[in-house]
């Protein structure tokens, strides 16, 4: 083997590769194709519906099978879409680039692609090169590298013979060899781009408490299931009507839940996106609704990364006008502009002179120069050129970067030595000028809103935390005492968990500072968005429960993202905050629909069951769902105004919906009882059974082979036919309590100046008088044909439900009986 400076052989450097040492893309990371489609199409709720579905199918009831599982399958299949989709994009994600690098090989510069290089290759490293392993730099080399997208600093750091340079950044200045000592996986590119390819997406509190009532509203659903087919066995039931029974008991879960969600997640991330944010992660609608702590980068994320001028100080009678002058050409004249050349270029007049001899900026020099027919001017750090004053020191201490412009004592004075040496004459000063970072457009105004709204903000950045401080405090934040990154490792969770409340600038931080940070918050209770656009934000972003990139930062801190601002504008999160509250506020508004037709429909079902005259609903009724919750919460979810999140939702739902449930659903038994025991008297009431059943027969569609068949299926399908136009006009009537046009129907909540839900009522009406006028839709729904009798019974307990719900909900009488309103307290 070779020498370390003369590089490996081809033949050890194959070697190497085949013993796995090679700095070989990071795969894996993320779940499979087979595991997504199976947790996602075969979950617990939906092998249920396949079930009933697979057995009503083999008894030749296709529309009853389509009814059970429709909703549960699409929305199986968006969720496995939208998990792909996320798979794929991680696995695309890399941290470095694929451009060729440089090794030595048997003995000569070779190109070879960053996947070829293995352990102890030696790479040559020049200005504009990305480091792709990690190593020493060899004895003879001195470059300075970028490392902003690793740390955060801005600056670039010099690195001697011996320092470490780290995968991800750039080489900026100098040449040199390094030894490639940890590629592949074990690299710190490798490590960083393992971590960001982990998948791991936060339930949202609003989908946490939908799954626990869907997962409550299964367990209720299953013993009650229990019960009433263990009746129907005793009571010699046949198979199909079990099946049936089992159908209508399992659509009373509503699964259509998840489907609502997930289009209203579809249509808040189209409005966001209109606003100059991209969702990738449909849930992060909702979540950055409940955001009460912005976590947030400095570079490129409240400012710009430009430098722009805030003061001049002119020294030794030297004017304003020259000064300006001499900053702008000398700008002008460097060969190798940085971001505070190109600021004093912009900002200041001049002209670029003709240089003789230039010494570029260096961090390790701290300081430039050139050598023109206009003279020798040097510029840089007012310490690194031994002038430090009272000025000077105030300015640094406002978190200004401050530089002294100067001149040779002495005419003729050069910056290098004989030898090509740096050098530094004796100096007289000229002036001094103060930089600042470059905020970005409406961030002072964002951050004001932010507040406003109850926001907390944080400043979390790789820079002096002094320069920070004065940034946050340009921004409108208060910053108080900055924190430096280096004091956080000597704190354990509790003494952290103790700090981070109280701050908000911290300073010199490292990725994994951020990251603890963001747990620490997370810990106590806060629901925290981070905003970056470096990769060293990625864990954090990936930590918290929004992360948020700029488009401009780099490719890692976009793929991990659930959000990134496309137009690198900080102002985009209020608007989509205010979207993600309105979309929560639409869906709390369906969840008291759905629920109010689950109670219902439930008691109902135990009521009737019990009192033995039968089932209440057939399989194919359960559609009518469609009127009474489908097309509702559909509109009022779009329709929904923003609001604060409610965080006493459940007690919000029991108070509309146990009054709404218990007393619809004893009008509804009343009904139903009524209409049943009416129609087994009418059959005994002196006309012959050819009589009744032609009749029945001519409304309903339906034939029966005998009087006994006939006897109760007349009674169940009348009396099924009033429970259900009942309930859906009470349904109806229960879209004007939630979001009512006048004082009239504001027993719950307070008048609406949106009319759109009142006319959706009355479309509503006119659609369900379809259903029960015209033959092929009633004989569908396996309802009887119009009866003036069964309507008649319906309106005028109609009109008493009304009554009594209006006076329950102004009254609050079942929430003082249960107490329920403790529950707010």
């Amino acid at each position: 083997m070779q020498t370390a400076v003369e590089g490996l052989t081809t033949a050890e450097a194959e070697r190497r590769r085949r013993r796995g040492e090679s700095n070989a893309p990071v795969k894996g990371g993320s779940r499979g194709y087979a595991d997504i489609l199976r947790t996602n199409v075969l979950s617990f709720f939906n092998i249920i519906l396949f079930v009933i579905g697979a057995v009503l199918l083999a008894m030749g009831r296709f529309s009853d099978a389509l009814i059970s599982v429709g909703l549960g399958l699409i929305n199986a299949v968006i969720s496995a879409a939208q998990e792909i989709r996320a798979k794929r994009k991680l696995d695309r994600l890399q941290l470095l680039e694929r451009a060729p690098v440089t090794a030595l090989r048997d003995g000569r510069e070779t190109p070879i692609n960053p996947d070829a290089v293995v352990r102890g290759d030696v790479l040559r490293v020049r200005p504009g090169d990305q480091i792709v392993v990690d190593g020493p730099l060899l004895d003879g080399g001195r470059v300075e590298a970028d490392e902003s997208l690793l740390t955060g600093e801005s600056d670039p750091v010099a690195k001697a013979p011996g320092d470490d340079l780290r995968s991800g950044s750039l080489c900026v200045a100098g040449d040199g060899l390094m030894v490639a000592r940890d590629v592949g996986a074990a690299s710190y590119a490798g490590r960083l781009t393992a971590e960001a390819r982990r998948a791991s997406t936060d339930k949202t509190p609003l989908q946490r408490r939908v799954e626990f009532l869907v997962r409550l509203v299964m367990a209720l659903t299953t013993l009650m299931s229990g019960a009433i087919l263990g009746q129907a066995a005793i009571e010699g039931f046949s198979l199909l009507r079990v099946v049936q029974m089992t159908a209508v008991l399992s659509g009373l879960v509503p699964y259509g839940l998840f489907f609502l969600i997930a289009v209203a997640y579809t249509a808040g991330a189209a409005a966001i996106a209109r606003r100059g944010a991209l969702v990738q992660q449909v849930n992060a609608v909702e979540s950055v609704s409940n955001v009460d702590v912005v976590c947030t980068d400095k570079t490129g994320t409240l400012t710009t990364g430009r430098l722009t001028v805030e003061s001049l100080h002119p020294v030794g009678g030297v004017t304003r006008h020259d000064l300006e002058l001499l900053l702008g050409s000398l700008a002008r004249s460097a060969g190798t502009p940085n971001l505070t050349t190109q600021a004093l270029a912009l900002e200041m007049p001049g002209h670029a002179w003709r240089v003789r001899e230039e010494v570029p900026f260096a961090s390790s020099l701290r300081w430039s120069g050139v050598v023109a027919a206009e003279g020798t001017w040097v510029l840089g750090a007012p310490d690194a050129l031994g002038f430090v004053d009272e000025v000077v020191m105030e300015l640094a201490g406002r978190g200004l970067r401050v530089l002294l412009l100067a001149r040779p004592v002495e005419d003729g004075a050069r910056l290098r030595d004989g030898a090509g040496r740096t050098t530094l004459p004796a100096l007289k000063r000229v002036g001094f000028v103060a930089l600042a970072d470059e905020l970005r457009p409406d961030v002072v105004d964002t951050v004001r809103r932010l507040r406003r709204n109850g926001v907390a903000l944080k400043v979390l950045s790789g820079d002096d935390p002094r320069t920070v401080a004065a940034i946050a405090a340009r921004a409108g934040l208060d910053p108080a005492e900055p924190v430096a990154g280096a004091m956080l490792d000597g704190l354990d969770d509790a003494a952290l968990d103790r700090l981070v409340p109280h701050t908000t600038v911290f300073g010199r931080v490292a990725p994994e500072h951020k990251e603890r940070i963001v747990r620490s918050l997370r810990r106590q209770g806060h629901y925290v968005a981070m905003i970056g656009d470096g990769v060293n934000d990625a864990r954090a972003l990936k930590g918290a429960q929004v992360g948020v990139a700029m488009r401009s930062g780099s490719a890692v801190t976009r793929d991990v993202a659930d959000i990134v601002l496309v137009d690198d504008s900080f102002a985009a999160l209020p608007p989509a905050q205010q979207e993600g509250r309105r979309i929560i506020n639409g869906i709390a508004m369906s969840l008291y629909v759905f629920l109010a037709r689950v109670g219902t429909q439930g008691l109902v079902i135990v009521t009737v069951t019990m009192l033995g005259l039968g089932f209440p609903y057939s399989p194919t009724q359960v559609g009518l769902t469609l009127f009474t919750v489908g097309v509702p919460t559909f509109f009022l979810t779009m329709w929904a105004e923003p609001r604060p999140p409610d965080t006493n939702l459940f007690a919000g739902l029991a108070g509309f919906v146990i009054p709404a449930a218990v007393i619809t659903a004893g009008f509804g038994t009343a009904i139903y009882a009524g209409l049943y025991e009416a129609v087994m008297i009418g059959f005994s009431s002196g006309r012959t059974p050819a009589e009744v059943i032609g009749e029945f027969e001519k409304y309903t569609g339906l034939t029966y082979g005998s009087d006994t068949d006939f006897t109760a299926a007349a009674a169940t399908i009348a009396s099924q036919t009033g429970l259900s136009t009942f309930f859906c006009l009470a349904s109806f009537v229960l879209i004007l309590f939630l979001a009512p046009p006048n004082k009239f129907f504001a027993a719950w909540t307070a008048p609406t100046p949106d009319r759109r839900p009142t006319y959706l009522v009355c479309g509503l009406a006119v659609a369900f008088g379809a259903v029960l006028f015209v033959p092929a839709l009633y004989t569908y729904f396996g309802l009887a044909g119009p009866s003036r009798p069964v309507f008649a019974v319906v309106l005028l307990m109609l009109i008493v439900w009304f009554a009594v719900l209006s006076l329950a909900y102004r009254l609050r009488l079942l929430n003082r009986v249960l107490g329920l309103d403790r529950l707010r307290s």
